[in-house]
């Protein structure tokens, strides 16, 4: 290993215990963050539940799951209804997640322009 080397793992090292100062671009970034991540969890979340009740409903029209667990001997009308109602709530799942982060984005237009115009004067 050279000197060199040992200079820069040092140094990396070194940078993930000294304190960074907090800037108006992670100010921004934290703002921006607490206006998309809300929006993208819901619509994660929404999207497994859907897929998940789409898939209870698939395995109940393709299997023999019903009759063991004793919902009926023909388990292929729930399925399909099962199957719709997944279907219809992972098509739900984008343009729920558009209105939510159009909301915020509304919400905290001003504080994240006023914050990158400071951000974009003090660079020039």
């Amino acid at each position: 290993m050279t000197a060199n080397d040992q200079t820069f793992i040092a140094q990396k090292i070194r940078a993930q215990y000294t304190t960074k100062e907090s800037t108006e671009l992670d100010a921004l970034r934290k703002l921006d963050t607490k206006v998309k991540r809300p929006a993208t969890v819901l619509a994660y979340g929404f999207g497994c539940i859907g897929a998940l009740i789409m898939g209870s409903g698939m395995s109940l029209v393709m299997t023999d799951v019903g009759s063991q667990i004793g919902v009926s001997e023909n388990s292929l009308p729930i399925g399909v209804i099962l199957g719709t109602i997944g279907m219809i709530a992972m098509l739900l799942t984008y343009p729920i997640y558009k209105k939510i982060l159009t909301k915020r984005k509304k919400k905290y237009r001003q504080d994240i322009l006023a914050l990158s115009e400071q951000i974009i004067k003090e660079t020039i």
